[in-house]
């Protein structure tokens, strides 16, 4: 994955961002929730945050600077930061079949 192309910055930030919402949800949250450490959720879920919005932001400069990027493409990947594991199915169904020039699933 080279983070000089519009989809390669996509997929990275999307691994990442799934990855930030897997500690969210798994980590964070018991921690606050079972061991009465809140502080967790706070760094984490800002952290979280700014990476979703991060992955927002470029996979709409990819949908408005590249000349082959479906809009039907920025859409699911936006929905798929929204759910939990989401970025990693949109990454192994969509973005890495479109990386090693293959058709992806939906798009």
């Amino acid at each position: 994955m080279k983070f000089s192309t519009a989809l390669g910055r996509v997929r990275i930030l999307g691994l990442i961002e799934g990855w930030s919402f897997v500690v969210l949800l798994f980590v964070a949250m018991p921690l606050k929730y079972l061991a009465d450490q809140p502080a967790a959720v706070s760094v984490v879920g800002m952290a979280h945050g700014v990476l979703f919005l991060a992955l927002c932001a470029v996979a709409l400069q990819a949908q408005i600077n590249e000349d082959q990027w479906p809009l039907k493409r920025t859409a699911i990947i936006i929905i798929g930061a929204l759910l939990p594991f989401g970025p990693f199915v949109v990454e192994a169904k969509i973005l890495k079949p479109l990386a090693h020039g293959g058709q992806a699933v939906t798009c």
